[in-house]
């Protein structure tokens, strides 16, 4: 009987390739799918060694088994690994940014948030002016629909100011709003929450006795037990709500020229 070449240990044949018998006595040795080599030795294809296997150039190519391979994109991209897009971080919620600030990619998974002109703050708050500001407030917009009211736009110029903007709620509850406002005495009331030509923080009103209000009346400070009082009455409850042009502090009572 002819001797068959790939009786015993596979023909001599690499464990990863196929004997085949050819003329009697004879074999070739083939590499399984997969591998290369002259079957002998035959060694793993791997198919991220050429063109990426086949992967996005913003992809990561890993060799799962012979001629076998997965592509995962890299962080910053999205897609199925043969195709993959860079993710905007500002194209989502202007990227966590201020709505008033510009939100720029700068690189993968980072980003600048920059305050818009005329606006301040660090790009994840921005303030614009005071006049502004009064109204974002749910504490000091039922003083902006009151200066609204009556087209009192001192505030929206440079500046700087200071106002002292009685509660939402103290300006909603007091009977004498509707009394001033019939009488035509309201703007007075309420130029004489504001002041000119200073941008006075908290720590700058507890050295001051006395300012001139808009009105033209003066506003008297007093400071003790860590509270600021003006006219001996009101009380600061908030402070240094800073805008572009000047300073909110929120006070618990009207005042009165």
């Amino acid at each position: 009987a002819a001797i068959d070449a790939c009786e015993s240990s596979n023909g001599g044949c690499s464990a990863k390739a196929e004997c085949r018998r050819t003329t009697p006595g004879n074999r070739a040795c083939v590499c399984n799918a997969g591998y290369t080599g002259d079957g002998i030795v035959c060694i793993e294809i791997n198919p991220c060694l050429v063109n990426n296997g086949g992967c996005d150039r913003n992809a990561e190519c890993t060799q799962t088994g012979p001629n076998q391979a997965v592509c995962n994109c890299l962080k910053g991209y999205s897609g199925d690994g043969k195709t993959c897009t860079y993710i905007s971080l500002c194209s989502q919620n202007n990227g966590g940014c201020s709505e008033f600030a510009i939100c720029n990619d700068t690189e993968l998974t980072e980003r600048t948030c920059t305050c818009k002109p005329n606006y301040i703050g660090d790009g994840f708050k921005c303030r614009g002016n005071i006049f502004q500001e009064l109204l974002r407030n749910s504490n000091t917009s039922r003083f902006y629909f009151h200066l609204e009211a009556l087209s009192i736009r001192d505030i929206s110029s440079p500046g700087p100011f200071t106002l002292f903007v009685p509660h939402t709620d103290v300006l909603n509850s007091d009977p004498r709003v509707k009394d001033w406002t019939a009488k035509g005495v309201m703007a007075q009331v309420l130029r004489y929450h504001m002041v000119g030509c200073a941008n006075l923080l908290y720590k700058d009103l507890t050295a001051i006795t006395n300012i001139t209000s808009l009105h033209g009346d003066l506003i008297h400070i007093s400071y003790s037990q860590n509270s600021l009082v003006l006219n001996n009455r009101a009380e600061i409850i908030l402070s240094d709500d800073v805008g572009t042009n000047g300073v909110i502090h929120v006070i618990n009572q009207i005042l009165v020229p």
